[in-house]
């Protein structure tokens, strides 16, 4: 668990990224990494810039941290995003069924109807990709994001670590 004003992170040095399967077989991704633990210390407003050093390969890395309480605004604005996508997704959903379902009245023809289905089936997509999506970065948002990597570092991530693990570094 971290402590008040810290959040800790994974800086992951990537060592094989391979897609196996194809036309017949399913594709499956594997990524193998290591990666070292690192406590990092909040600024009390606003945000700055830590290093970072990978153990694997001795780069430094730069990472921007945000403060506490943008971090937490900026988490639950993806998560109210997400829950605004669903009710969209449901919306668009059940008129697209309701508008289905109808009979043309005499005398019009479903040219009138089609930009509102194009309408209506383009929004149900974009919410059912964007709720999940929403919902995932909002929950795994922590505030350190990495900054642009000149070419040989760029094999790194810098992920979220759950709680109960061990092996932390303090960089302040």
């Amino acid at each position: 668990m971290s402590a008040a004003g810290t959040t800790e992170v994974a800086v992951r040095h990537i060592l094989s990224d391979k897609v196996t399967g194809g036309l017949l077989k399913p594709r499956t991704r594997t990524i193998t990494w290591s990666a070292a633990h690192y406590s990092v210390k909040r600024p009390p407003s606003g945000k700055h810039t830590v290093e970072l050093t990978c153990t694997e390969c001795s780069a430094s890395l730069l990472a921007e941290v945000r403060d506490q309480a943008t971090t937490r605004r900026l988490a639950t604005v993806m998560l109210v995003a997400a829950a605004v996508c669903l009710v969209a997704f449901f919306a668009a959903l059940g008129y697209a069924v309701h508008e289905g379902g109808k009979t043309l009245p005499e005398g019009q023809s479903l040219p009138v109807l089609f930009p509102i289905s194009v309408v209506t089936v383009f929004v149900a997509f974009v919410a059912f990709v964007a709720a999940p999506t929403f919902y995932a970065r909002g929950r795994n948002y922590n505030g350190v994001s990495m900054l642009e990597a000149p070419k040989p570092r760029r094999g790194h991530q810098i992920r979220p670590v759950r709680a109960g693990r061990s092996r932390v570094r303090t960089r302040r």
